[in-house]
C-alpha cells in the first residue's frame, strides 16, 4: 500500500489536472451516499464535526472504493491548526484490498478548490478582471490559484476579518507572480469583483446580493451546515443558482437550505448540478450580464476522483 503525503500531492497535482479529473468523474458518475455527519459536543468552544464520506466506482470490479474520515474543528485556528483534518483510504474495487493511504487534509484542499474551478469553467465571466477571495484560511490560497487557472484574472483581492491574515495571503500570492492585495472593506470589494469565492465558517451572511454587479459569479464554499451562511437572500434571488450536488446542497449548505426553508427560492430555482454541467445537459452561463451562484458542500465523488488520480500519478 502506498502512503501519499501532503508534500507528495503538491508535487504530483496541478490545478488543471485535478479539475479535469473531477470533470470526468462528474460526467461518468460514481456511487456516493450522502456523507455521515456527526456532531461532537465539546464542553467549551465550538462543537466538532465528524464526517465519513464513502464512494465507489460504478465499475467496481475494475474500479476503486474509497472513504474519507474527516473532522472539522472550528477552534483549531487559535492553535495554528487547520479547521479540517482528514485521512483517505483508497481500495481495490474487486478485492477491497487497500491501495493507498492519502493525506486527506491536503486532498480536501485540492479537490474542493478544483470543484470551484470546474464550476467556474461553465459559470464565471469569460474575461474577468478581479477575483475576490473571502476568508484567508487554509483553503483560501488553493481557491485563489484554482480560480486563476480557470480564468485569466488581472488582480486578486483578499478579505478576512483579520486584515493581517489577508495581507499575509496576498503577499504569498504576490511572491508567486499574482497581482494580489488585501481588501479592508468587504462591501466595496464585492462591488468591484467579477468572481467572489468565499470559504468561511460564518453563521451570518457576509456577501450582500444588492451589491453584486451584473455578470458576477459567486462561489460559496464554506457554510457547510444548515446553520451557517455566507450570502444573504438577495444573492439567491438575483442569481441563477447551481450546486455541486442537489442532495448535499439542499440538506447541508445553509446558503441553500435557509432560503429554501424560508420560501425565498424553490428547489426548481436550482438550475443544475456539476453532473449536468459536465455532461452538457445544462450549458451554464447564458449571458454576460447573468449573475451566477455556485454552492459547494463537497462530495465523496470529488475525493475518490482526486485519490485515484493521486495513486495513478504516484505509480
Amino acid at each position: 500500500m502506498n502512503f501519499i503525503s501532503a508534500e507528495d500531492l503538491d508535487r504530483l497535482f496541478t490545478f488543471e489536472g485535478v479539475t479535469d479529473a473531477l470533470r470526468d468523474a462528474f460526467a461518468e458518475g460514481v456511487q456516493a451516499p450522502l456523507r455521515h455527519h456527526h456532531t461532537i459536543a465539546r464542553p467549551s468552544g465550538a462543537d466538532q464535526t465528524l464526517l465519513l464520506m464513502p464512494a465507489w466506482s460504478n465499475e467496481v470490479v475494475s474500479g476503486h472504493i474509497g472513504v474519507k474520515i474527516a473532522t472539522v474543528t472550528p477552534d483549531n485556528g487559535a492553535e495554528g491548526l487547520p479547521a479540517v483534518m482528514a485521512s483517505y483510504i483508497l481500495m481495490d474495487g474487486a478485492t477491497g484490498a487497500p491501495r493507498a493511504l492519502i493525506d486527506g487534509t491536503r486532498l480536501t484542499l485540492w479537490r474542493t478548490s478544483c470543484a470551484s474551478a470546474l464550476a467556474a469553467r461553465y459559470l464565471a465571466p469569460r474575461e474577468p478582471d478581479t477575483l475576490l477571495v473571502v476568508g484567508a484560511g487554509e483553503l483560501a490560497p488553493f481557491l485563489a490559484r484554482a480560480h486563476a487557472a480557470a480564468r485569466p484574472y488581472r488582480r486578486i483581492r483578499i478579505w478576512n476579518r483579520s486584515i493581517g491574515k489577508a495581507e499575509a495571503l496576498a503577499n504569498a500570492l504576490w511572491r508567486d507572480g499574482f497581482d494580489a492585495s488585501a481588501a479592508s472593506d468587504l462591501d466595496e470589494a464585492v462591488e468591484e469583483a467579477d468572481t467572489i469565492s468565499a470559504a468561511t465558517l460564518s453563521s451570518v451572511p457576509l456577501i450582500k446580493g444588492a451589491l453584486l454587479t451584473p455578470g458576477t459569479h459567486v462561489d460559496l464554499v464554506g457554510a457547510f451546515t444548515p446553520q451557517m451562511r455566507e450570502s444573504d437572500d438577495d444573492c439567491v434571488r438575483r442569481a441563477t443558482v447551481f450546486v455541486d450536488t442537489f442532495e448535499g446542497a439542499t440538506k447541508e449548505g445553509g446558503d441553500i437550505v435557509q432560503p429554501l426553508n424560508d420560501g425565498v427560492i424553490a428547489r426548481a430555482d436550482i438550475r443544475a448540478d456539476l453532473a449536468a454541467l459536465t455532461t452538457g445537459a445544462h450549458a451554464g452561463r447564458s449571458s454576460d450580464d447573468e449573475i451566477t451562484l455556485f454552492k459547494s458542500t463537497g462530495a465523496a465523488l470529488e475525493d475518490l476522483a482526486a485519490a485515484i488520480l493521486a495513486a495513478k500519478l504516484a505509480g
